[in-house]
């Protein structure tokens, strides 16, 4: 049941709409009724939706609402719906929440309020009942497109006394000014080499005052909104608490077991250290900070205190006597586990919601070197490291959002593509087939889920659903600046398969991907119905009595010169050394697998995900995760794989690992891309004897 009651009052005044700023698109219904001649209706409100821009500051939608007939009430709105905070942790509802407070004091100073729904969206805006436009941001995650669809159908399947549905009108806040998204590069070097102009910010926008009765709500406390998420789940969810454990908490618990077994003393330090050890374990709130606790890493509230952190964060060299920006800093000097990895981390979440737009940091973070350089900016690099990574956060953030929006408007390879959005970064991932099994297929390292191009219909053919997905730092799902490990690609995989398929599914994994599921499966046992490894990454240790828990600390120069050199040499060898991966079938090495590798490899962050290589942990033993797992497991090896002794690897898995199914193939280390046909049978027969 939604929480908003609307009982807005008549105004009179003209119905047209003045030109709207260049980032607003207007989505008009077929079937709109066109007032007669005669007496003119008054203009009813225009309804501002937020969403994920949580500001008045650089708003184009407000701006475009204001703008649309000065008359016209501005409405605006917000609606939990649990569809849109599907997948936001305790941490970003907790974020959310101080959002929505500031911009709801924020409005509230200019006589304005923010209405609050509870509920499905659609259900909650046919209750204002006489929105003329609706102004929404445009979005580019699947599931809130189709929030925004569900809103459009309800609102164009109702009747309305004053005759035409209310019209939504689609803004962005974009960095660079294009005119059409169908006619954007998908390679990073050729749309530099375009130097599309960028779009300043705008002012931050003074409402007119809220002249209706209205009544409005009030923002639920933290546990409130829990508990609503909670009791609106569906049967279907309740994987959802295998989420509140991390990969390295559990694998620290077994090897505390393992230890006790083996009688090895146990040590609290294995596995690193835990964040909260740097500021204690209270995380009581601290008065005037920026952060919700003392062991928080986000920097939370609205657009002030957001621009608050960013000077402080740009100005890091310069010391400050400020009790609130030393906090900070201590914060900077904490989560830089890498070069410029600290501002993801304090500033992410904050860009995720809006509360701040990306050109607004870029703005200021320019306007911040500028002046400290008498207002010139150096063509061989910016002075402080803080500058770097702001900016190149920014503009890598905006890359991938506008491959997302492209890939959403375009038809790109052989399959629908969807933009699902895991903790605040953008994961590329498909889905065929309505009914049956699920099937989540994993590709290897420096591929992406187009590498099952002859996979997904073959199976989806047979009776499954199948998912394919590109892991984060790879294809065009985002690359964004952290430090990358199986461990992180295992809890993205239970995340997708928690908050997506939203059922278990056989997990299929190739190369490094194969290890990863091997990961999920072993750790969170109920999400997979089997475990299909396609030759995999790891390996057999027969006895182990111990388990290597790589340290998350501090990458090195030399890691990523290391990165940097190998980066060139797969470009300049990237056809060759393929070739050499797929012995019997060299020709399935075409154009397209080939190119889009190496576009990828252009991309903001490609570098990053590269430097990962040289701090692998593959010590986990796969007959441990397999023990771990205890379900189906087959093993595909394709025999001729050049990376692997593959009679010595599958010799070692029959004798440790009994329970395992082997299935030796003619193939290379990419047997389900070489021979297809071949890997789809195979699949398509183990999953029918496992539902069996």
């Amino acid at each position: 049941m939604s929480l908003l009651a609307l009982r807005l009052g008549h105004h009179h005044g003209h119905l047209g709409l003045s030109a709207a700023p260049r980032d607003i698109s207007r989505r008009r219904r077929r079937g709109v009724v066109v007032v007669a001649s005669g007496a003119v209706r008054a203009p009813p409100p225009a309804v501002v939706w937020f969403k994920h821009d949580l500001r008045v500051d650089d708003h184009p939608g407000l701006a475009a609402a204001m703008a649309a007939e000065p008359r016209r009430p501005v409405v605006p709105l917000y609606v939990f719906d649990r569809r849109i905070l599907a997948g936001y942790s305790d941490t970003m509802l907790e974020l959310l929440l101080f959002a929505l407070e500031d911009l709801k004091m924020v409005l509230k100073s200019q006589e304005s309020d923010l209405l609050i729904g509870l509920g499905n969206a659609e259900d909650v805006v046919l209750k204002i009942v006489q929105a003329g436009l609706i102004f929404t941001e445009e979005e580019v995650e699947y599931r809130v497109r189709n929030v925004l669809a569900s809103v459009e159908s309800s609102l164009s399947n109702a009747s309305f006394a004053w005759g035409n549905p209310p019209e939504i009108v689609v803004w962005n806040a974009s960095l660079y000014d294009y005119k059409n998204p169908r006619e954007l590069s998908t390679s990073y070097n050729q749309f530099l080499k375009e130097k599309l102009p960028m779009n300043t910010p705008l002012a931050a926008s003074c409402l007119p005052a809220l002249n209706v009765e209205i009544e409005t709500g009030i923002l639920p406390t933290l546990e409130e909104l829990k508990g609503f998420l909670k009791v609106s789940r569906t049967s279907e969810d309740y994987l959802v608490s295998l989420k509140s454990t991390s990969a390295r908490s559990i694998l620290k618990k077994a090897l505390s077991q393992i230890k006790v077994k083996t009688g090895v003393a146990s040590s609290d330090s294995d596995g690193g250290e835990d964040i909260t050890s740097y500021y204690g374990t209270s995380g009581r709130k601290i008065q005037n900070s920026m952060f919700a606790s003392e062991s928080s890493t986000e920097v939370r509230g609205g657009t002030e205190v957001t621009l608050d952190a960013l000077a402080a964060y740009l100005k890091y060299l310069e010391g400050t006597g400020k009790a609130s920006w030393q906090e900070l800093h201590d914060k900077v000097r904490l989560t830089e586990t890498r070069d410029g990895a600290s501002f993801c981390t304090l500033f992410g979440p904050a860009l995720q919601l809006g509360v701040i737009s990306r050109r607004k940091v870029y703005h200021e973070t320019i306007q911040y070197e500028r002046d400290r350089n008498a207002g010139f900016i150096s063509p061989f690099g910016y002075s402080t490291p803080t500058v770097t990574a702001a900016v190149d956060a920014i503009c890598s953030m905006e890359w991938y959002r506008l491959l997302a929006l492209k890939s959403q408007v375009c038809i790109e390879g052989n399959y629908p593509t969807r933009i699902w959005r895991w903790k605040g970064h953008l994961i590329q991932y498909t889905s065929i087939g309505d009914s049956g099994p699920s099937v989540l297929l994993v590709h290897g390292f420096g591929a992406s889920l187009q590498h099952f191009r002859d996979n997904i219909d073959g199976i989806a053919d047979q009776g499954c659903r199948v998912w394919a997905i590109t892991l984060l730092g790879f294809g065009k799902s985002e690359k964004p600046n952290i430090n990358y490990s199986e461990l992180l690609w295992s809890e993205l995989l239970r995340d997708f398969t928690v908050d997506v398929v939203r059922e278990p599914v056989h997990l299929v994994g190739n190369s490094i991907g194969g290890y990863i599921c091997a990961i999920t499966a072993a750790l969170w046992p109920s999400i997979a119905r089997s475990l299909v490894l396609l030759n995999t990454a790891g390996s057999v240790v027969p006895s182990y009595s111990f388990i290597p828990l790589s340290e998350e600390g501090h990458t090195s120069w030399l890691s990523r010169l290391q990165a940097r050199l190998l980066l060139l040499f797969l470009r300049s060898r990237a056809g060759g050394i393929l070739k050499e991966y797929y012995p019997t079938r060299t020709e399935r090495v075409d154009k397209p697998l080939v190119d889009e590798i190496i576009r990828a490899s252009y991309d903001p962050g490609a570098a990053t995900v590269i430097e990962s290589i040289f701090s692998f942990n593959l010590s986990i033993p796969l007959n441990f995760l397999f023990d771990s797992f205890g379900g189906e497991i087959l093993v595909v090896q394709g025999m001729k794989d050049p990376l692997t002794k593959s009679k010595s690897f599958v010799s070692m898995l029959r004798e440790h690992c009994s329970k395992v199914h082997i299935r030796e193939l003619d193939a290379g280390h990419a047997p389900h891309d070489e021979v297809p046909d071949e890997v789809n049978s195979l699949l398509c027969e183990w999953i029918k004897e496992t539902d069996a």
